[in-house]
């Protein structure tokens, strides 16, 4: 794979759809392994992902997805379960003046930060295929800050402090996206699922600059996930500068389709839950070939899920949505 292609590029080039299931969890079912081990060791995670990726056989294969490594980086609370992600207990910023004890913090010295940069370099000495990784959204991350609620009705009330801890949060993003492209990584995808809350108007203005501000700063593939029905916001997530957009299963993807640029990908989107997660391969093989077929039109299309697959989603059904899609043939 050429080092500089686009997103758009590589899909023209390959010849048939591409497989890329936003799967990581359900490899620590192979390794035998827990949640909150992965989160933790490298050695353990690199594993996971490289025996997933043996037996489901994707186009690519994503790291863990964790909403609160850069929280937790930057001295966040955060509460650790063995079997589930990470989550952030408590949100302490009220203030501008709140930010500045998280200034003198250098993240990239975390511990799990850490875990993440040695998973994507280890990796890289395992497969071929592309290698995705994660980072959180600038406004959900200023989010896990200050309170998703309480973020939201800032906009309003308070929209400096908003924009001040948006703009901190684009620094960490940033540095920590170019730290991962360093490691090995080719793609980074954005998480921003609290900006899924917002008008498009307030979406631009809080959250779509910024994205469009980290994405100016990477030179690589770059992928957009929002959370829920994002159809309204289709079209300023487009603006940012995201070569593909990620969207859930409830984006009807036919119609958005007609309405994206050509150059940019929709990536997506088999429920991974009703579907991936408590469906049978024979629900699975049905559903993603009737996505397929609905598709058929639009170049600028892969196929995977809708959001990132529960840890005990079978592996049959991750293997049997690969199997489709490779399979599948134009009408």
């Amino acid at each position: 794979m050429k080092g500089n292609m686009r997103l758009i590029d590589m899909v023209k080039s390959a010849g048939r759809r591409l497989a890329a299931p936003l799967a990581g969890y359900p490899g620590i079912q192979i390794t035998r392994s827990t949640v909150k081990q992965n989160e933790f060791n490298a050695e353990l995670q690199t594993r996971s992902l490289y025996k997933l990726a043996e037996r489901i056989q994707p186009d690519m294969i994503f790291t863990l997805m964790d909403l609160s490594t850069e929280a937790g980086a930057l001295g966040m609370p955060v509460r650790y379960p063995i079997a589930d992600s990470a989550t952030v207990e408590w949100h302490p910023v009220k203030s501008v003046a709140d930010l500045e004890q998280y200034k003198v913090v250098d993240h990239l010295y975390d511990g799990r930060v850490w875990v993440y940069l040695e998973t994507v370099r280890l990796l890289r000495k395992k497969v071929e295929i592309p290698i995705g990784c994660y980072v959180i959204g600038p406004f959900t991350l200023a989010g896990l800050m200050m309170g998703a609620n309480d973020i939201a009705v800032a906009t309003i009330e308070s929209p400096q402090v908003v924009e001040a801890a948006v703009m901190f949060c684009e620094n960490v993003v940033t540095s920590y996206a170019k730290a991962l492209l360093a490691a090995g990584a080719d793609v980074i995808a954005i998480l921003d699922p609290t900006a899924g809350m917002l008008s498009p108007k307030s979406y631009w203005e809080f959250a779509g600059i910024s994205v469009q501000n980290v994405i100016r700063h990477l030179d690589t593939r770059t992928i957009l996930h929002i959370c829920g029905d994002t159809t309204r916001l289709v079209k300023a997530m487009c603006e940012t500068g995201a070569q593909g957009l990620s969207l859930d299963s409830l984006v009807n993807f036919g119609e958005v389709a007609k309405r994206m640029p050509k150059d940019i990908v929709l990536i997506g989107n088999v429920d991974p839950v009703a579907t991936m997660l408590h469906g049978t391969p024979e629900k699975v093989r049905k559903e993603t070939t009737a996505l397929l077929d609905s598709m058929s039109e639009f170049e600028n299309f892969i196929p995977s899920t809708g959001c990132d697959l529960p840890a005990e989603t079978p592996i049959e059904n991750v293997e049997e949505f690969v199997r489709t899609v490779k399979t599948w043939k134009m009408k």
